[in-house]
């Protein structure tokens, strides 16, 4: 008997804070849902606007892992043999079906995440986007023809590796299970994806949207799970390719597994992005820009700009604006419109953001506004894991705040006065995984953006990530690409054939 998809049944229809409990397992594989094996390593998920259970997360084992893994070979091997037109036409409906069912799986994205629903809706836009654009990639994909001597001649062909993992994190769940397995899928190869154990629900409806596409059984598959699943997914033999996004110490974890199968690896891990504010600016921009950098998704993005150096002759008109802006910023129900700031993901995350705020207070640091646990007034949030956001001033570059990713609405402002000097420091980390800067002067924004060692930089603007465009780090914020046309080139291998037209010349 034909499963019912998830956004069909009564409980996902008119989604509202508070009101959803799924019940219905989480993995998918072989075109349904399965499941769990064993339910007694299950763990409680909760709703951010709430703290009341919203599922249980059963993790997959040693078996139920290889039986995803096999479900998605089987579906490569047909997968692969298909024209890129063939597969685009697939995805194009994926696309269509997410496009019309935007609003549904934004709801159910807020429940399982907490950000506000405006910014889920862009999330799911973006989403689709990309399996848009990649679908238009796929009829493209292509090799070189090379002539040799004597009418020989050798040719590439770009194939597909086969079957990929995805291990996705929490802040974006369904964006980033869009974000891998699009570029995968146009080039042929399956995926085996799990989401973070905070946030299981979405990629189950992007693997029903996909299979309802046209996409074969087990094309793209989702398996739930900690560190044990995701040390299993990245062990097992018939696995040619990992893409990670999470922290730095687990990045490297998974770079150590994949190594030992000698598997490919994408790596978008964490990152203390710096954001350059020049006096020239047009500061109603920077200022936008700044908010922009530190408070999407309650401040839990990897490539935020929570270094924000700003020139000392208009520190005091910066920050006075800034203050006020961030004082407006509505926080609560996360599905209503009007909300900008939704809740943090767990009660321990919360917890530990507070704690960066406390320790910047031991350290000198001002705090302007925020920092605080905060209680919206409808009752049905009084369990939620809110705060106000925080602006820091009185920063310097030795301060915990400033070294160390916070991943919350905290941003921290430091002055500068010269340009060589904002540039040693703005370089100063380990991570490189975005940049900013404002600033009337062309000369400047691109010397400034040559030169700081990141993987984005923005010139006058922050946070924007079109599909077309590629995103990744430098250092430790990882390497490899994730959108635009570069991609292609992580989710295939090139081979060579070389055509003889003549005789052998042998030395034998």
């Amino acid at each position: 008997m034909a499963q019912t998809p998830l956004l069909q049944l009564p409980e996902f229809c008119n989604v509202a804070t508070g009101t959803l409990v799924v019940k219905e397992p989480l993995n998918f594989w072989n075109g349904s849902r399965v499941k769990p094996k064993d339910v007694k390593n299950a763990e409680p998920v909760y709703e951010p606007a709430t703290g009341r259970q919203l599922c249980d997360m059963v993790p997959c084992g040693e078996e139920e892992v290889d039986q995803a893994i096999k479900s998605a070979h089987s579906a490569y091997l047909k997968w692969s043999k298909l024209a890129g037109m063939e597969r685009a036409r697939v995805m194009l409906e994926a696309a269509r079906l997410i496009r019309e069912r935007r609003d549904e799986i934004a709801k159910v994205e807020v429940v399982n995440n907490g950000k506000s629903i405006l910014e889920a809706q862009v999330d799911i836009d973006i989403a689709w986007q990309c399996i848009e654009y990649y679908a238009g990639i796929a009829p493209t994909l292509a090799g070189q023809h090379i002539q040799l001597p004597g009418g020989s001649f050798a040719y590439t062909r770009r194939e597909p590796l086969g079957v990929c993992v995805g291990i996705g994190a929490w802040n974006y769940p369904f964006q980033i299970a869009a974000w891998k397995s699009a570029p995968a899928l146009a080039c042929g190869n399956a995926m085996v994806f799990k989401p973070s154990p905070f946030t299981p629900v979405t990629a189950v409806i992007l693997a029903e949207i996909f299979k309802e596409a046209g996409a074969p059984e087990g094309l793209f598959n989702v398996v739930q799970g900690g560190a044990e699943t995701g040390t299993l997914l990245c062990h097992h033999p018939m696995v040619a390719k990992v893409s990670f996004t999470g922290s730095v110490p687990t990045g490297k974890k998974v770079m150590a597994m994949a190594s030992a199968g000698v598997k490919q690896v994408t790596l978008e891990l964490g990152g203390k992005s710096p954001l350059i504010i020049f006096k020239d600016c047009e500061l109603e921009n920077a200022v936008k820009g700044a908010l922009m950098a530190n408070f999407l998704t309650q401040g839990e993005v990897c490539c935020n700009g929570t270094r924000v150096y700003v020139q000392r002759e208009i520190m005091p008109q910066f920050l006075e604006e800034v203050v006020k802006r961030t004082k407006a910023i509505t926080v609560g129900d996360p599905q209503l419109q009007d909300t900008r700031m939704g809740a943090l993901i767990t009660r321990p995350h919360l917890d530990k953001v507070l704690g960066f705020v406390n320790e910047a207070k031991k350290q000198g640091a001002k705090v302007l506004c925020g920092g605080e646990p905060f209680a919206p007034s409808d009752p049905k949030l009084k369990d939620g894991y809110f705060m106000s956001p925080c602006v820091l001033d009185n920063c310097r570059d030795d301060m915990t705040c400033v070294k160390e990713e916070i991943f919350g609405p905290v941003m921290s402002v430091l002055p500068f006065d010269t340009e060589e000097e904002v540039l040693q420091r703005a370089n100063n980390t380990t991570y490189g995984l975005a940049s900013g800067v404002f600033t009337r002067d062309v000369a400047r924004a691109h010397r400034v953006a040559e030169n700081l060692q990141a993987g984005t930089c923005f010139i006058n603007n922050y946070n924007i990530s079109p599909v077309e465009v590629p995103f990744g780090g430098y250092k430790m914020s990882g390497f490899g690409r994730e959108n635009g046309q570069v991609t292609i080139e992580y989710y295939s291998q090139l081979k060579t054939v070389v055509v003889e037209m003549g005789d052998v010349v042998s030395l034998f």
